[in-house]
C-alpha cells in the first residue's frame, strides 16, 4: 500500500489554517451581526475571500501532490512544494487583510500558490509519460 503521509502532512497544517480562516468569519459575522453576505463591513469581505480564495486553490493543490507522492516524488520536492504551498496561503491572507487593492503579500502568495500548481503539473504529466 502507498502512503501519502507526506501529503497528509501538509493537508493536516493546511486545514488548521483553513479552520482559523473560517474562526475569523465567524467572529466578525458575529460581531457585525452578519448571518449571511458580508454586508457593510470590509473586514467581513476580506475575510471571506480570504477563506474563498484558499478554499478554490488548496484542494486542487492537494489533489495534485497526492498524485506526485503516489508517483514516486521525493520526501525533499514535496515537503518543499508543501511548505511553499503553506507559505503562500499565509502570505496571500496576510495581503488581504492589509489591503483590498494589491498587495506584495498578496503578490507572492498567489505567485506562489500558481507555483506550486504548475510544478505539480509538469511533474505529474513527466511521470505519467514517461513511466
Amino acid at each position: 500500500m502507498t502512503s501519502l503521509s507526506i501529503t497528509g502532512f501538509y493537508a493536516s497544517l493546511l486545514a488548521l489554517l483553513f479552520i482559523g480562516f473560517s474562526i475569523n468569519i465567524i467572529r466578525e459575522r458575529l460581531s457585525a451581526k452578519v448571518g449571511i453576505g458580508t454586508g457593510e463591513s470590509s473586514t467581513l469581505a476580506k475575510r471571506v475571500r480570504i477563506h474563498g480564495n484558499f478554499s478554490e486553490y488548496v484542494p486542487l493543490a492537494l489533489i495534485l501532490m497526492g498524485c506526485y507522492e503516489i508517483n514516486g516524488a521525493s520526501a525533499l520536492m514535496l515537503h518543499l512544494l508543501g511548505g511553499v504551498l503553506l507559505l503562500a496561503r499565509l502570505s496571500h491572507a496576510i495581503g488581504i487583510s492589509k489591503t483590498i487593492g494589491s498587495s506584495k503579500p498578496r503578490q507572492i502568495g498567489v505567485l506562489a500558490t500558481f507555483i506550486v500548481l504548475l510544478v505539480l503539473s509538469i511533474e505529474n504529466i513527466r511521470l505519467f509519460v514517461f513511466a
